[in-house]
């Protein structure tokens, strides 16, 4: 029988830990002197006991390490505990959201989604804007972390072919997976703070920085304003840009950087794509911009610019209502938030990798074909792409391609039209944020969507940021068979 007690322990402590990050938006809250302070104390001292009991409960069941099947239920129960403790300041006080809206709100900020079912931003508490910010902060190292330590060794969507190169960071295989999260916990932070400074070299107060920053180091998007980044001027605009761009990149990339190798990070072909889809699209969109317009504008290749990198990154921030641009952008910015960035990053969707695994095998099929005698076989960054990867990478794109028709066909039943159900399930599954249509568009958010569509939304954010197959898996009978 699956010994529940080694999960139950890493899961109470990671529960504990959440609360204790409570406190720091009620400083921040005592610092604005709103008076919503008492809601985190509360919340904390919930998590924090909660949490505290059941890894005191289950630490009689810690042993070396976890086997196989406790590796995938601990990472699927984590995605799906925090959220339930991460929704309590959303409930007990301003925004005084339903539990439904809450959960939402907290699914969308620890799988840095960034939708949002809260409506007048501006007005929110200090810290409640700082929590949502928070959620999303840990996701993203969260997210880093679980892909290049867990996954590979998982071996699900083709995250296999990363296995060694994970801990070969320094010219040398790292002991323990604990030192390739420290490194990259260092290098998120170090994000993170140089984005708060240039954000506030750009004209944010220091509060706005900080929150922004947050959210963009984790591609998660969520804004302290309705307006989103309309509120902010052309250099935030670049400065947010280049930071998208940064967290989109494979963080074991960084880590080598800074340990004396650039090399890597500049013959990585995952990283020439990602930016060369970003370029083509920017181009495409500025030029039909431009001829609507009639002339060329820098608010154009701006806003351009963005919001692209904001979509194909997952962030899910928005300069300007891009629904207003015509068809052609609209179908774009749909197509290339199914792309997403590269693997071992914050960024989200189906990554550049398998793209390249399936372009590959598609190359090697079609000169098979040419060459019925002939040996050819598919590459990947100079290596064999073997068997068992190119079977995860097609299993994952099948059921991503299942669960967005089956997601999109229950959000239709819900009541919701084709536009926002087809776009809604894409943008949850992606993680993205913004949908299409005026309801979920870039300009709304999901506040007036009924409930039902809410939970579809927020479960399919939970499989959608642990690459699907991780929650498929513990979903057949013969994971519980012993």
């Amino acid at each position: 029988m699956l010994d529940l007690r080694p999960v139950g322990y890493v899961v109470g402590l990671l529960v504990a830990a959440l609360g204790a990050t409570m406190l720091v938006s009620l400083f921040a809250d005592v610092l604005a002197q709103n008076g919503h302070w008492p809601v985190f104390f509360e919340s904390a001292v919930i998590t924090i006991l909660t949490g505290g009991l059941m890894a005191m409960a289950c630490s009689n069941g810690v042993g070396q390490g976890l086997s196989l099947r406790q590796t995938f239920l601990l990472t699927s129960l984590v995605w799906l505990t925090l959220p339930v403790f991460g929704a309590l300041p959303l409930m007990l006080g301003a925004p005084n959201a339903s539990f439904t809206d809450a959960f939402f709100e907290a699914m969308s900020g620890l799988t840095t989604t960034g939708s949002t079912t809260f409506e007048g931003l501006d007005a929110l508490p200090e810290g409640i804007k700082l929590w949502r910010a928070t959620l999303q902060w840990l996701g993203g190292v969260g997210i880093i972390v679980v892909a290049m330590v867990f996954l590979p060794e998982l071996r699900v969507g083709g995250m296999q072919i990363f296995r060694s190169e994970a801990f070969d960071t320094m010219g040398k295989i790292l002991p323990r997976a604990g030192q390739i999260a420290s490194s990259i916990s260092v290098i998120y932070i170090g994000l993170t703070v140089a984005c708060t400074l240039a954000y506030s070299a750009a004209g944010m107060n220091a509060f706005d920085a900080l929150v922004h920053a947050m959210t963009t180091v984790s591609t998660g998007g969520m804004a302290n304003y309705d307006s989103s980044f309309g509120s902010f001027g052309a250099a935030a605009h670049y400065i947010g840009t280049v930071f998208m761009v940064l967290a989109a990149l494979p963080f074991v990339r960084f880590v080598q950087l800074v340990s004396g190798t650039a090399k890597p990070i500049l013959h990585d072909s995952q990283i020439r794509v990602f930016l060369s889809v970003i370029s083509i699209c920017v181009l495409l969109i500025t030029s039909w911009v431009w001829g609507r317009e009639g002339e060329f504008t820098e608010l154009a290749f701006r806003e351009a610019l963005f919001n692209v990198v904001s979509v194909m990154s997952g962030t899910g921030y928005s300069s300007a209502d891009y629904m207003t641009w015509g068809t052609f952008p609209v179908v774009i910015f749909f197509f290339v938030g199914l792309v997403g960035g590269c693997a071992g990053s914050t960024a989200c969707s189906v990554k550049i990798f398998r793209y390249q695994i399936l372009f590959a095998s598609i190359k090697a099929q079609v000169r098979q074909i040419h060459s019925p005698h002939g040996i050819f076989t598919p590459h990947f960054e100079g290596r064999t792409i073997s068997e068992d990867v190119m079977s995860s990478v097609m299993a994952f794109f099948v059921a991503f391609v299942l669960l967005l028709g089956v997601t999109a066909v229950l959000l239709g039943m819900t009541g919701l039209d084709f536009i926002t159900s087809v776009s809604g399930a894409a943008t949850a599954i992606a993680n993205i944020g913004p949908g299409l249509g005026p309801e979920i568009g870039p300009a709304g958010n999901f506040a007036h969507i009924n409930d039902s569509a809410k939970w579809i939304l927020s479960m399919a954010m939970f499989i959608g940021r642990l690459e699907i197959m991780v929650v498929l898996t513990i979903l057949t009978v013969k994971f519980w068979k012993t």
